[in-house]
């Protein structure tokens, strides 16, 4: 069990070192005033995935706008199929159990709806 948790920090870690990069300048203060808490942590977390998710949104509004009928169909169908992917592999770090899988798969929902919202970002006028 050790041996998982470690390799979930692991796994964490590199999303944490480019935090800066993808989320709000206040996320890396608050996971800094966490100080390791994982309650903490997870509210840190909980507030910059409702930006992230609001962002992912516009990005989501402003891509279908600047899109032909046909190719909104194909992006709603991959939309759909992006929650499944992100729900089902983030669910894959809480099962790892104790409270570090907690931090991860919060992290992974975190990080993954940011990584969207870039994506969709990026797309926009395609």
């Amino acid at each position: 069990m050790k041996k998982i948790g470690i390799m979930m920090l692991c796994l964490a870690l590199p999303s944490l070192a480019h935090a800066n990069e993808r989320y709000t300048p206040g996320y890396a203060a608050c996971m800094e005033e966490a100080g390791g808490v994982t309650v903490d942590m997870i509210d840190c977390i909980a507030e910059e995935l409702a930006m992230q998710d609001a962002r992912l949104n516009e990005n989501y509004r402003a891509l279908r706008e600047s899109l032909s009928e046909e190719r909104r169909q194909s992006l709603l169908q991959a939309q759909r199929l992006w929650i499944q992917y992100r729900d089902a592999n983030c669910q894959f770090y809480a099962t790892a159990g104790g409270t570090l899988a907690r931090v991860s798969a919060n992290e992974c929902m975190l990080r993954e709806t940011a990584e969207r919202a870039q994506e969709l970002d990026a797309m926009v006028g395609y």
